[in-house]
Protein backbone atom coordinates (compact mmCIF):
# COMPACT_ATOMS: atom_id res chain seq x y z
CA UNK A 1 0.00 0.00 0.00
CA UNK A 2 2.78 2.40 0.98
CA UNK A 3 4.60 1.66 -2.29
CA UNK A 4 1.45 2.40 -4.30
CA UNK A 5 1.01 5.73 -2.50
CA UNK A 6 4.63 6.67 -3.19
CA UNK A 7 4.22 5.75 -6.85
CA UNK A 8 1.10 7.89 -7.14
CA UNK A 9 2.85 10.81 -5.43
CA UNK A 10 5.77 10.47 -7.84
CA UNK A 11 3.38 10.52 -10.79
CA UNK A 12 1.71 13.66 -9.45
CA UNK A 13 5.06 15.42 -9.05
CA UNK A 14 6.04 14.43 -12.59
CA UNK A 15 2.79 15.79 -13.98
CA UNK A 16 3.24 19.05 -12.07
CA UNK A 17 6.79 19.35 -13.40
CA UNK A 18 5.65 18.73 -16.97
CA UNK A 19 2.95 21.39 -16.71
CA UNK A 20 5.37 23.87 -15.13
CA UNK A 21 8.00 23.30 -17.82
CA UNK A 22 5.62 23.37 -20.76
CA UNK A 23 6.35 26.40 -22.92
CA UNK A 24 3.67 29.00 -23.48
CA UNK A 25 1.83 28.51 -26.73
CA UNK A 26 2.52 31.28 -29.21
CA UNK A 27 -0.65 32.92 -30.52
CA UNK A 28 -0.78 33.82 -34.21
CA UNK A 29 -1.77 37.46 -34.80
CA UNK A 30 -4.18 38.37 -37.58
CA UNK A 31 -2.52 41.42 -39.09
CA UNK A 32 -4.75 44.23 -40.41
CA UNK A 33 -5.27 44.55 -44.15
CA UNK A 34 -6.11 48.26 -44.11
CA UNK A 35 -4.03 51.23 -42.99
CA UNK A 36 -3.75 51.48 -39.21
CA UNK A 37 -1.70 54.65 -38.66
CA UNK A 38 -2.46 57.49 -41.05
CA UNK A 39 0.52 59.48 -39.77
CA UNK A 40 2.83 57.20 -41.74
CA UNK A 41 1.04 57.67 -45.06
CA UNK A 42 -0.78 61.00 -45.07
CA UNK A 43 0.96 63.35 -47.49
CA UNK A 44 0.06 66.31 -45.30
CA UNK A 45 1.91 64.95 -42.29
CA UNK A 46 5.55 65.73 -41.77
CA UNK A 47 8.33 63.26 -42.49
CA UNK A 48 9.13 63.33 -38.79
CA UNK A 49 5.61 62.10 -37.98
CA UNK A 50 5.92 59.25 -40.51
CA UNK A 51 9.23 58.10 -39.08
CA UNK A 52 7.88 58.33 -35.53
CA UNK A 53 4.89 56.17 -36.49
CA UNK A 54 7.19 53.46 -37.85
CA UNK A 55 9.61 53.58 -34.92
CA UNK A 56 6.74 53.31 -32.44
CA UNK A 57 5.84 49.90 -33.90
CA UNK A 58 9.31 48.43 -33.48
CA UNK A 59 9.79 45.89 -30.71
CA UNK A 60 11.54 47.29 -27.64
CA UNK A 61 13.09 45.01 -25.02
CA UNK A 62 15.93 44.49 -22.58
CA UNK A 63 16.33 40.74 -23.15
CA UNK A 64 14.99 38.26 -25.67
CA UNK A 65 15.09 34.48 -25.76
CA UNK A 66 13.80 32.35 -28.59
CA UNK A 67 13.96 28.78 -29.82
CA UNK A 68 13.78 28.33 -33.57
CA UNK A 69 13.75 25.27 -35.78
CA UNK A 70 16.09 26.34 -38.55
CA UNK A 71 17.21 25.23 -41.97
CA UNK A 72 20.76 26.57 -42.24
CA UNK A 73 22.59 26.59 -45.56
CA UNK A 74 26.18 27.86 -45.74
CA UNK A 75 27.61 27.76 -49.26
CA UNK A 76 25.44 24.79 -50.21
CA UNK A 77 26.10 22.84 -47.00
CA UNK A 78 22.62 22.64 -45.47
CA UNK A 79 21.53 21.26 -42.10
CA UNK A 80 18.35 21.18 -40.05
CA UNK A 81 19.19 22.51 -36.60
CA UNK A 82 17.62 24.22 -33.61
CA UNK A 83 18.82 27.66 -32.60
CA UNK A 84 18.45 28.74 -28.99
CA UNK A 85 18.91 32.51 -29.15
CA UNK A 86 19.41 34.92 -26.27
CA UNK A 87 19.90 38.66 -26.67
CA UNK A 88 21.00 41.28 -24.17
CA UNK A 89 19.95 44.39 -26.07
CA UNK A 90 22.88 46.26 -27.64
CA UNK A 91 25.36 44.08 -25.73
CA UNK A 92 25.49 40.49 -26.92
CA UNK A 93 23.77 37.78 -28.94
CA UNK A 94 24.23 34.24 -27.61
CA UNK A 95 23.33 31.27 -29.82
CA UNK A 96 23.40 27.56 -29.06
CA UNK A 97 23.09 25.31 -32.10
CA UNK A 98 21.76 21.80 -31.53
CA UNK A 99 21.29 18.92 -33.95
CA UNK A 100 18.10 16.92 -34.45
CA UNK A 101 18.93 14.58 -31.57
CA UNK A 102 19.35 17.53 -29.19
CA UNK A 103 23.15 17.47 -29.02
CA UNK A 104 24.83 20.87 -29.03
CA UNK A 105 27.17 21.09 -32.01
CA UNK A 106 28.21 24.73 -31.71
CA UNK A 107 27.86 27.82 -29.57
CA UNK A 108 28.36 31.43 -30.62
CA UNK A 109 28.70 34.75 -28.86
CA UNK A 110 28.40 37.96 -30.87
CA UNK A 111 29.08 41.42 -29.48
CA UNK A 112 29.36 44.78 -31.24
CA UNK A 113 33.13 44.17 -31.45
CA UNK A 114 33.67 40.42 -31.77
CA UNK A 115 32.47 37.00 -32.84
CA UNK A 116 33.42 33.79 -31.03
CA UNK A 117 32.24 30.37 -32.19
CA UNK A 118 32.96 27.05 -30.48
CA UNK A 119 32.65 24.02 -32.78
CA UNK A 120 32.05 21.01 -30.54
CA UNK A 121 32.06 18.51 -33.39
CA UNK A 122 35.61 19.34 -34.42
CA UNK A 123 36.91 20.64 -31.06
CA UNK A 124 37.96 23.96 -32.58
CA UNK A 125 37.03 27.60 -32.02
CA UNK A 126 36.86 30.77 -34.08
CA UNK A 127 37.65 34.12 -32.48
CA UNK A 128 37.39 37.12 -34.78
CA UNK A 129 36.54 40.83 -34.78
CA UNK A 130 32.96 41.64 -35.79
CA UNK A 131 34.22 42.55 -39.26
CA UNK A 132 34.50 38.80 -39.96
CA UNK A 133 30.75 39.00 -40.74
CA UNK A 134 31.68 40.82 -43.93
CA UNK A 135 32.94 37.54 -45.35
CA UNK A 136 29.26 36.68 -45.82
CA UNK A 137 27.47 40.03 -45.63
CA UNK A 138 27.60 43.69 -46.60
CA UNK A 139 29.85 46.06 -44.67
CA UNK A 140 26.73 48.02 -43.71
CA UNK A 141 25.65 45.09 -41.51
CA UNK A 142 26.47 45.73 -37.85
CA UNK A 143 25.52 44.27 -34.47
CA UNK A 144 22.25 46.22 -34.30
CA UNK A 145 21.36 44.95 -37.78
CA UNK A 146 21.55 41.32 -36.59
CA UNK A 147 19.70 42.18 -33.39
CA UNK A 148 16.89 43.83 -35.34
CA UNK A 149 16.51 41.00 -37.86
CA UNK A 150 16.17 38.33 -35.14
CA UNK A 151 13.06 40.02 -33.68
CA UNK A 152 11.60 41.32 -36.94
CA UNK A 153 12.51 44.97 -36.49
CA UNK A 154 13.54 47.44 -39.17
CA UNK A 155 17.26 47.97 -39.59
CA UNK A 156 17.70 51.25 -37.67
CA UNK A 157 19.75 53.03 -40.34
CA UNK A 158 17.01 52.49 -42.93
CA UNK A 159 14.41 54.51 -41.01
CA UNK A 160 15.96 57.90 -41.69
CA UNK A 161 14.96 61.35 -42.91
CA UNK A 162 16.53 60.78 -46.36
CA UNK A 163 14.30 57.79 -47.14
CA UNK A 164 11.73 57.96 -49.92
CA UNK A 165 8.16 57.02 -48.93
CA UNK A 166 5.72 55.34 -51.29
CA UNK A 167 2.45 53.48 -50.88
CA UNK A 168 1.88 50.06 -52.46
CA UNK A 169 -1.76 49.34 -51.68
CA UNK A 170 -2.03 49.40 -47.89
CA UNK A 171 1.72 48.80 -47.50
CA UNK A 172 4.38 51.45 -46.93
CA UNK A 173 7.67 51.31 -48.81
CA UNK A 174 10.86 53.03 -47.64
CA UNK A 175 13.74 53.11 -50.08
CA UNK A 176 17.00 54.92 -50.56
CA UNK A 177 20.77 54.79 -50.74
CA UNK A 178 22.85 54.11 -47.65
CA UNK A 179 26.60 54.35 -48.25
CA UNK A 180 26.38 52.80 -51.73
CA UNK A 181 23.81 50.25 -50.53
CA UNK A 182 20.42 50.40 -52.24
CA UNK A 183 17.75 49.49 -49.71
CA UNK A 184 14.03 48.84 -49.73
CA UNK A 185 11.85 48.23 -46.69
CA UNK A 186 8.26 46.99 -47.00
CA UNK A 187 5.96 47.56 -44.03
CA UNK A 188 2.44 46.23 -43.62
CA UNK A 189 -0.60 48.35 -42.64
CA UNK A 190 0.41 47.79 -38.99
CA UNK A 191 3.90 49.22 -39.68
CA UNK A 192 5.53 45.84 -38.97
CA UNK A 193 8.35 44.87 -41.32
CA UNK A 194 7.40 42.35 -43.99
CA UNK A 195 10.44 42.53 -46.28
CA UNK A 196 13.96 43.97 -46.10
CA UNK A 197 16.24 44.23 -49.11
CA UNK A 198 19.78 45.61 -49.36
CA UNK A 199 22.02 45.35 -52.41
CA UNK A 200 25.35 46.58 -53.71
CA UNK A 201 25.72 45.32 -57.26
CA UNK A 202 29.28 46.61 -57.66
CA UNK A 203 30.48 44.70 -54.58
CA UNK A 204 28.15 41.75 -55.36
CA UNK A 205 26.58 41.95 -51.92
CA UNK A 206 22.94 41.55 -50.96
CA UNK A 207 20.70 40.87 -47.99
CA UNK A 208 17.09 39.73 -48.34
CA UNK A 209 14.81 39.11 -45.37
CA UNK A 210 11.15 38.06 -45.40
CA UNK A 211 8.99 38.06 -42.25
CA UNK A 212 5.70 36.17 -42.04
CA UNK A 213 3.18 34.51 -39.67
CA UNK A 214 3.29 37.08 -36.89
CA UNK A 215 2.76 35.99 -33.28
CA UNK A 216 2.11 37.48 -29.86
CA UNK A 217 4.95 37.03 -27.35
CA UNK A 218 4.80 38.84 -23.99
CA UNK A 219 2.68 41.65 -25.44
CA UNK A 220 4.99 42.06 -28.42
CA UNK A 221 4.16 41.18 -32.00
CA UNK A 222 7.02 39.49 -33.87
CA UNK A 223 7.32 37.25 -36.93
CA UNK A 224 7.51 33.53 -36.18
CA UNK A 225 8.95 32.85 -39.63
CA UNK A 226 12.08 34.74 -40.68
CA UNK A 227 13.82 33.85 -43.94
CA UNK A 228 17.27 35.37 -44.43
CA UNK A 229 19.50 35.21 -47.50
CA UNK A 230 22.86 36.98 -47.40
CA UNK A 231 25.44 36.93 -50.19
CA UNK A 232 28.88 38.47 -50.57
CA UNK A 233 30.65 37.54 -53.79
CA UNK A 234 30.57 33.75 -54.03
CA UNK A 235 29.76 33.33 -50.31
CA UNK A 236 26.15 32.67 -49.33
CA UNK A 237 24.26 32.04 -46.11
CA UNK A 238 20.57 31.15 -46.01
CA UNK A 239 18.69 30.71 -42.73
CA UNK A 240 14.99 29.87 -42.43
CA UNK A 241 13.97 30.39 -38.79
CA UNK A 242 10.69 29.10 -37.34
CA UNK A 243 10.21 30.25 -33.76
CA UNK A 244 8.57 27.72 -31.45
CA UNK A 245 9.28 29.73 -28.30
CA UNK A 246 9.81 33.44 -27.68
CA UNK A 247 10.03 35.48 -24.48
CA UNK A 248 11.02 39.01 -23.58
CA UNK A 249 12.59 40.66 -20.54
CA UNK A 250 13.23 37.49 -18.55
CA UNK A 251 16.45 37.06 -16.50
CA UNK A 252 18.93 35.26 -18.76
CA UNK A 253 22.35 33.69 -18.51
CA UNK A 254 24.87 33.60 -21.36
CA UNK A 255 27.30 30.80 -20.47
CA UNK A 256 30.30 30.74 -22.76
CA UNK A 257 33.80 29.36 -22.53
CA UNK A 258 36.43 27.84 -24.80
CA UNK A 259 37.68 24.44 -23.58
CA UNK A 260 41.45 24.42 -23.09
CA UNK A 261 41.83 21.38 -25.35
CA UNK A 262 40.25 23.19 -28.34
CA UNK A 263 42.45 24.49 -31.15
CA UNK A 264 41.94 27.67 -33.21
CA UNK A 265 40.11 27.00 -36.46
CA UNK A 266 42.07 27.48 -39.68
Amino acid sequence: MRKNILNKMAMVFCLVALVACKSKKLVVVNRPTTIVDSAAVNEENSLRARLAAIRSKQVTFNTFSGKAKTKLDINGNDNDVTLNIRIARDQKIWISITAIVGIEVARAQITPDSIIVVNRLQSVYLKKPFSYVYTYASKQVNFKTLQALLVGNAIPEMVNSDADFKMEGANTVLSGNLQDIIYKLLLGPDMKVTQTNLSNQVARQSLQVANSVFIQADNRVIPSQIDILSTAGDKKIQANLRYAQAEFDKPLEYPFSIPKSYEPAN
